[in-house]
């Protein structure tokens, strides 16, 4: 189990028990890996940002179900907010892959810092000491 200390309780934390949202990022991130060739992604370094992003997040994710880190999800939501601006930052806006990039960057750092809100400020209903 993983304790966190929430206003100075100290909350135990089933590590598994938000997991399914480890498993939507990881979801999320293959179908950002496979994006480049569902949506014909014609710009060489958008594409190989998205690819590399898109590992990135996989290993993270893969990472944060077998061992939790706090850290794990801090960099999920860098690296969703960076798949989301990345068009921009490259030039690549009104494409196909700056919408793709952008939902699945946004959703992908939305979930991550529900982990985050979830781990630390969770339900009333679990147990404390």
């Amino acid at each position: 189990m993983y304790s966190a200390s929430t206003r100075g309780y100290q909350v135990m934390r089933n590590p598994r028990q938000n997991a399914i949202l480890e498993v939507y990022q990881l979801v999320l991130a293959v179908f950002l890996f496979v994006s480049p060739w569902l949506f014909a992604f014609v710009h060489g370094t958008l594409r190989v940002d998205t690819w590399v992003s898109a590992a990135l997040v996989a290993v993270m994710s893969f990472g944060a179900l077998i061992a939790f880190r706090d850290w794990k999800e801090w960099i999920n939501c860098i690296l969703g907010l960076w798949i989301a601006v990345s068009p921009w930052v490259f030039g690549f806006q009104h494409t196909a892959a700056m919408l793709v990039n952008l939902a699945i960057g946004i959703l992908i750092a939305y979930l991550a810092m529900l982990e985050l809100w979830l781990i630390h400020y969770g339900s009333s209903s679990e147990k404390t000491i």
